[in-house]
């Protein structure tokens, strides 16, 4: 491990546990010395600390943080680089940090973090040296995330949170400039919209002079050579139940049980909710009962309808260490339970996401990535990071319900894995669902709220105002149509209209949630 302190302009110090001499470092630029070293010693952690904090360091924890070598980890406990500002351009959930905790992020801070050698060397031929070691490490983020470094916002890189100082935040000028090199070309222009709209600021100099940088590109070939072997322990028993939910899907879901009960790695239980509205009706899934199955199934029958309900019911009869959350209608191959367990090994991770795709479509195999995203159909949950966890019945029968769940399990600093090697056929089945349109609070309002208030209660809850602002300047843009040209202040009075009463609801479903 080598730990560089900093001055923010160039390195003042260096502590090393190699034997040689290090002090070539020293006065030199941060990013210059870190590629360097990188070079120079291929298998060290290479550590960055402001010199204002480096008693707040904790090495101790440092070694455990890489349980493999394809991490970067960061850490500011109160600022970012890029203030909310960024949301106006951005719209995932690598936004808004959540600072308590092991946070899944691209945003990357120069006070306290690490990466390995290995890492620096893999994308060298993509880095520039930048005298803001900032935007150099947010640079480098931004584009590796995408190819399999996993980048967080990692609080215990320190010993406590006092006495900290702040951070200098990017300007405008800067923005522009990082909006420009690392997204399309509209964002610039998206950016200086929503700046003039929301903020009434007119930042022409800073959209021009960001017209003449190129955007940067990444290779990932040599990172993708960074085998993935975690260290980390995460699977004792190895059992695992299936949580389906199912309604009018009978012929769908004996499929799904046929696919489970060939399985190499056989789930301990399989937890069936059925639902039927109709007051006097009872189960159709007589083949329950009727086979010798491999497992225990829990089956357990409402007339209450819902997604959310009959999850949150089955959540409730959860008892193996793992969850794989199912639908009804898919079909997956017989080791799909076998590889899911060696994804969960060799990436040390607690959930992940597998491909899930209809059969016209193909994924093209990739490594490992962070993707803040759950699905209710296709994910594997360790079960202890279930505890305390529900679906938002807020969400029943609109959308959102899935993102909403990954959030909190993101914000209880669990990171969600997309696995593309594993796969998962959705077939759309074109019965079951819904036999009665559900009667939504906002069914009769005069003015039809747009977005959907379940949309917008997501954006609430989980997004920043400048992200909120940004979604709607695109929903905007995207509804435009001849009546705007015919009249454009009825329709802009429409589009505010039926925003506002989208708000309205959301905010309703956000006091009412459970």
């Amino acid at each position: 491990m080598i730990i560089l302190y900093h001055n923010n302009a160039k390195i003042t110090g260096i502590v090393s546990t190699e034997t040689g001499d290090v002090s070539d470092g020293l006065n030199r630029n941060i990013s210059a010395v870190l590629l360097d070293f990188a070079d120079k010693y291929p298998n060290e952690i290479l550590v960055w600390c402001h010199e204002s904090a480096k008693d707040n360091l904790n090495v101790d924890a440092i070694e455990s943080l890489f349980h493999h070598k394809k991490v970067l980890c960061s850490y500011h406990p109160s600022s970012n680089y890029f203030d909310s500002r960024l949301g106006y351009i951005e719209a995932s959930a690598f936004v808004k940090v959540n600072k308590e905790v092991h946070y899944g992020t691209w945003q990357t801070s120069s006070h306290f973090g690490a990466v390995h050698s290995s890492v620096l060397r893999a994308c060298k031929a993509d880095l520039l040296i930048e005298k803001d070691f900032d935007y150099f490490l947010n640079s480098f983020a931004k584009r590796a995330i995408f190819f399999g470094l996993f980048c967080y916002s990692e609080p215990s890189l320190l010993k406590n949170k006092k006495n900290i100082s702040k951070v200098v935040s990017a300007n405008l000028y800067t923005l522009f400039k990082f909006a420009k090199q690392h997204y399309r070309i509209r964002w610039i222009f998206l950016l200086f919209f929503n700046l003039m709209v929301f903020e009434k600021r007119f930042p022409v100099f800073p959209l021009l002079v960001s017209l003449f940088y190129k955007r940067r590109n990444f290779n990932p070939d040599e990172l993708n050579t960074i085998g993935i072997t975690s260290n980390r322990s995460i699977i004792e028993k190895g059992s695992i139940d299936v949580l389906i939910p199912t309604i009018g899907r009978k012929d769908y879901l004996l499929n799904v049980l046929e696919n489970l009960a060939s399985q190499t790695h056989l789930p301990t239980n399989v937890i069936v909710i059925e639902q039927n509205p109709e007051e006097n009706s009872a189960s159709q899934l007589d083949f329950i009962q009727n086979r010798k199955w491999p497992f225990t199934i829990k089956h357990h029958f409402t007339h209450q309808t819902g997604a959310c309900n009959a999850r949150n019911i089955g959540l409730e009869l959860i008892e193996s260490e793992f969850c794989f959350f199912a639908d009804d209608d898919i079909v997956f191959e017989s080791n799909l339970l076998e590889n899911a367990f060696k994804s969960i090994q060799f990436t040390g991770n607690e959930v992940i996401l597998i491909s899930c795709h209809l059969k016209s479509q193909t994924i093209q195999p990739m490594p490992p990535i962070q993707f803040p995203i759950f699905g209710g159909g296709h994910s594997f949950v360790k079960s202890a990071c279930l505890n305390g966890l529900k679906f938002n019945m807020s969400y029943e029968f609109g959308f959102g319900e899935d993102g909403d769940f990954g959030m909190q399990l993101v914000n209880k600093g669990y990171d969600i894995l997309f696995i593309s090697t594993n796969e998962i056929i959705h077939l759309k089945a074109p019965i079951g669902g819904f036999r009665t349109k559900p009667i939504l609070k906002w069914s009769d309002d005069v003015i039809e709220p747009k977005p959907s208030p379940t949309v917008m209660l997501y954006k609430l809850l989980h997004e920043t105002e400048e992200q909120l602002l940004s979604y709607k300047t695109t929903v905007f843009f995207k509804n435009l149509n001849n009546g705007f040209f015919r009249n454009p202040f009825k329709y802009i009075k429409t589009f505010r209209q039926k925003w506002n009463r989208s708000v309205y609801w959301a905010n309703e479903l956000k006091k009412h949630q459970s």
